[in-house]
């Protein structure tokens, strides 16, 4: 064996999920080599593959950085070793060199035995309790905790390409742009949402108050009562030209229906923030009946889960939104756990912070009416999404 060399496996769809691919691009684009040491291929569509790799690096530190790349990708050592724990010294602060997570699913070689990492997300560390492993972000880390350090005994699996070529997301992460026919697109995605809710799966709104201004409010609303939608994550503004319009008729002041302004219509969301507060929340105005249809009221009467996060912009804001960041984060989080498919309606910022919170084997739809906001979410990490530019 060469000095500075390290054999690698790694196992599942390779070729057609392209597996192998990145591997060897992440080799080569470090400047290292490799030799290919066993290759195994799965005959059918639902066998795995499996290969064997002779990394090959300058020094000790070139070939640690060529394996730090590709364990991101599902490679990792041929013999099988103990993941290393540090204790956390204080609350919120990490041991030196901890593991930062991907959003893809992950486990840990602990006692002997492989165990599967629970409420996987990006950018976080791994806290070991007994025979069990969690994701926690930093402001949940303790005094004490037992965490992951090195990527030893840590192996990533990234999701394989659907077997199904008809699938809508066969192709996740492909670019984006607004030259793609939307039309095609929007029907197989629709066509997903009824069968992921036959099925009993969950889907999530993410959404920004251009539905509102836009006159899709009344469709969302009805998605909602129908039953095919399981939580709606946004902020203030959302809320409140959604109620605006509800109560008004108008968004941002102007008639939703034919586009024109309203007299004094650039006070319309204000009133509706005070009638919110006049009622004590937004379930309070549905309760007294004075908020009687929309997106919200949709929520409430069905009992679906919101939360509105808050943003150093906002007017009000509404008495339910949460203006902690931290615990706001927390919320959406709930709202997300075991979500099948998330869409993402018109609001950069809240979709790449949900975008953030989701392993990557949640189907993620983004759509927007400006190309590198979509392609700024996947760029972020959510390498799984659809974008659709409208």
């Amino acid at each position: 064996m060469k000095k500075y060399s390290q054999e690698v496996e790694v196992s599942g769809h390779l070729i057609d999920s392209m597996v192998l691919t990145k591997i060897f691009d992440k080799i080569m684009n470090r400047g290292g080599e490799f030799e290919i040491l066993e290759l195994t291929v799965g005959k059918k569509k639902k066998d795995a593959s499996h290969a064997k790799i002779l990394v090959i690096g300058k020094n000790a530190k070139h070939l640690e950085e060529i394996t730090d790349d590709i364990h991101r990708e599902g490679a990792i050592p041929h013999n099988e070793n103990q993941v290393k724990l540090k204790k956390a010294v204080k609350d919120m602060v990490m041991p030196e060199n901890f593991y930062s997570t991907t959003n893809n699913d992950t486990w840990i070689f602990h006692n002997k035995v492989w165990i599967h990492v629970e409420n996987q997300m990006m950018d976080k560390c791994i806290v070991v309790k007994k025979n069990r492993a969690f994701c926690v972000p930093i402001r949940d880390v303790k005094k004490g905790d037992l965490i992951i350090v090195d990527e030893i005994g840590v192996k990533v699996a990234p999701p394989q390409r659907p077997r199904d070529q008809a699938n809508i997301f066969a192709f996740m992460g492909s670019s984006s742009s607004s030259e793609r026919p939307t039309q095609h697109i929007a029907k197989k995605v629709a066509r997903d949402i009824v069968q992921i809710t036959k099925k009993g799966g969950k889907i999530i709104i993410v959404g920004g108050p251009a539905i509102v201004h836009t006159g899709a409010a009344n469709s969302l609303a009805e998605m909602i009562k129908k039953g095919y939608i399981h939580g709606v994550l946004a902020g203030n503004a959302l809320a409140v030209h959604d109620i605006e319009y509800a109560t008004l008729g108008t968004s941002l002041g102007m008639y939703v229906h034919d586009a024109t302004l309203a007299k004094r219509g650039h006070r319309n969301h204000m009133d509706t923030i005070n009638a919110v507060f006049k009622a004590g929340s937004i379930p309070k105005m549905v309760h007294q009946k004075k908020l009687k249809s929309g997106i919200f009221y949709e929520c409430v009467k069905n009992k679906v889960p919101f939360v509105l996060a808050s943003s150093i912009r906002d007017d009000g804001p509404l008495p339910d939104v949460i203006t902690d960041v931290a615990q706001a984060q927390r919320e959406y989080k709930k709202v997300l756990k075991d979500a099948s498919m998330v869409i993402m309606i018109s609001t950069m910022l809240h979709s790449i912070a949900t975008g953030n919170m989701l392993p990557s084997d949640v189907k993620v739809v983004v759509i927007d009416i400006n190309q590198p906001t979509v392609t700024k979410l996947m760029d972020r990490g959510t390498w799984q999404a659809l974008g659709i530019v409208g």
